[in-house]
């Protein structure tokens, strides 16, 4: 069965932050910080998801969707390293409607938003951290694995170690830049070790979701195509790899050494996948650097529609990507699901939402066109559900099928809601 469905993160949707027993993340403290978020907002209440969960699944049940991904809250589960078990009674509650309403459970373990006491200890810069998320996402299965057929580990840790470890834009609000490696490598190790806890705890089918991105070199020269596979390696090799070669790629452009990096580590990491989670929002045109620093400048991408974001528009990208992948690591590339694509809007109010419509056309034909080329795909996750809390931008920036007033919490579905409804019951009846 394909997988059609939605996407959103804990921390960006439930609100509830010192309810239950839930402890302190790493983005409660960011946010309050002042300066850190775009006028101050916070995920203090977000879209009360905690307690509008069966509101939010009745959308998705009337939006057509067989599969829902969500994160799951760490601090909600081990706020001091004990378990909370109203934390796990609230995921049960929401996984039992969720199954009830014919929708698939797609949790993932990690999306930011770590324990506060854990980064007191270092974060994602101490190794023993990795252990600790292998303990609770076993302890997250024993609840839930029997009726859970899909997990992913974590969400995107090229943009939490490179925002939250190296520039600060992000939780935790470190900048030091490629020494932030380290981090990169405890949540690889965290991931292969979780792999493992979770199929000893029962789990069917465990997927890893990666941040991708075709590099395209600002020009055919030599520098210029130098830098393009500088980043290339830091914002997709260094993820992939190791996860589907057992081998990090050539990082002495950031590292003389890998002193992070211990016998059997690499094995762990590789522990085989179920699938691979691909984000796709736009490619990244990379220039040779015109100062000393980095080995790469972004050059920014023109001629396209772009998002409230910023973002450039180009739906042929994903093709471009997934073949990509698929020429990268041949027969080591395991299935592949789409879990985050979606477009920005920067307005409050408006209900016609034709540009996202377009986006989300656009990319649905440029999977296809990838399947068509031989890429096994076996899903795609629509970010998001709900205009939601969008880490540093705050309230500023509005991915969701669903337009919520966040004074009222009031939810109105867009007229992308509508299309992708449409589109669906199409597939239901050509199928």
């Amino acid at each position: 069965m394909f997988l059609w469905g939605t996407a959103t993160a804990a921390y960006q949707i439930e609100g509830a932050v010192r309810e239950d027993g839930r402890g302190v993340s790493i983005w409660d403290t960011f946010a309050h910080e002042p300066g850190r978020t775009r006028d101050g907002h916070t995920g203090d209440v977000a879209c009360d998801h905690y307690h509008r969960w069966r509101e939010d699944v009745a959308l998705m049940s009337g939006l057509g969707v067989n599969a829902y991904r969500f994160s799951i809250s760490w601090p909600r589960i081990q706020p001091h390293g004990v378990v909370n078990t109203k934390g796990l009674d609230f995921y049960e509650r929401l996984v039992d409607a969720l199954l009830e309403a014919g929708i698939q459970p797609v949790p993932t373990l990690f999306h930011w938003d770590l324990p506060q006491p854990l980064q007191d200890r270092g974060g994602w810069m101490n190794r023993e951290i990795s252990e600790i998320f292998a303990e609770y996402a076993a302890t997250v299965a024993d609840r839930l694995a029997d009726r859970v057929p899909l997990w992913i580990t974590l969400n995107e840790p090229f943009v939490h170690m490179a925002y939250g470890y190296a520039l600060g834009l992000h939780a935790p609000g470190q900048a030091l830049l490629t020494d932030a490696l380290p981090a990169a490598h405890h949540q690889l190790l965290a991931h292969g070790m979780a792999v493992q806890a979770l199929r000893a705890a029962g789990a069917r089918q465990v997927a890893l979701t990666n941040n991708c991105t075709p590099v395209w070199p600002a020009s055919q020269r030599e520098p210029d195509l130098k830098a393009a596979a500088a980043y290339d390696t830091l914002h997709n090799r260094l993820f992939n790899d190791p996860v589907l070669l057992g081998k990090y790629p050539d990082l002495s452009l950031y590292t003389p050494t890998l002193d992070f990096l211990q016998d059997g580590d690499l094995d762990t990491i590789s522990t085989p996948l179920d699938a691979l989670g691909i984000n796709y929002y736009n490619p990244t045109r990379i220039a040779a650097p015109a100062t000393e620093g980095l080995p790469f400048t972004d050059a920014g991408i023109t001629g396209y529609p772009t998002t409230a974001f910023g973002w450039p528009v180009v739906p042929d990208g994903l093709r471009e990507l997934l073949t990509g992948l698929k020429t990268r690591y041949g027969t080591a590339l395991p299935p592949i699901l789409i879990t985050e694509n979606g477009c920005s809007t920067g307005d409050t109010t408006t209900i016609e939402d034709q540009a996202r419509i377009a986006f989300l056309e656009g990319h649905i034909q440029a999977m296809r066109a990838a399947m068509a080329e031989g890429v096994d795909v076996r899903g795609y996750f629509v970010w998001s559900l709900l205009d939601n809390f969008e880490w540093a931008e705050g309230y500023h920036q509005r991915f969701g099928l669903v337009h919520v007033d966040f004074e009222t919490q009031r939810r109105t579905p867009r007229a992308s809601y509508a299309w992708l409804r449409e589109f669906l019951e199409r597939q239901n009846t050509d199928t």
